[in-house]
């Protein structure tokens, strides 16, 4: 990896990061992209290429459950839009 590669990656997550708030909200959105966008993109393009549609959504809306446990910088977790495709009695067993 070359340096300008880094100092190009550097900026789009740290930007002009003043606060270790800042920080880490740079850290979180890396790790996300590495971990979860990346590769769904990778399998989306699979798809694609295979001759199939494919949409691609980016879930961001902080369910109401969230407050209080967990900290206020955490917008939508991995998996928070299930409650809302498929209503809150699925994760509750009422099915």
């Amino acid at each position: 990896i070359t340096s300008e590669v880094v100092d190009t990656v550097y900026k789009e997550y740290m930007g002009d990061a003043e606060s270790p708030a800042q920080v880490r909200d740079g850290l979180l959105d890396a790790m996300g992209d590495v971990y979860f966008v990346v590769s769904a993109l990778e399998v989306a393009r699979y798809h694609r290429d295979a001759g199939n549609p494919v949409y691609f959504y980016e879930f961001q809306h902080r369910p109401s459950s969230m407050d209080g446990v967990v900290p206020e910088f955490v917008k939508a977790d991995h998996g928070a839009e299930i409650a809302f495709v498929f209503g809150k009695p699925f994760l509750a067993g009422d099915v």
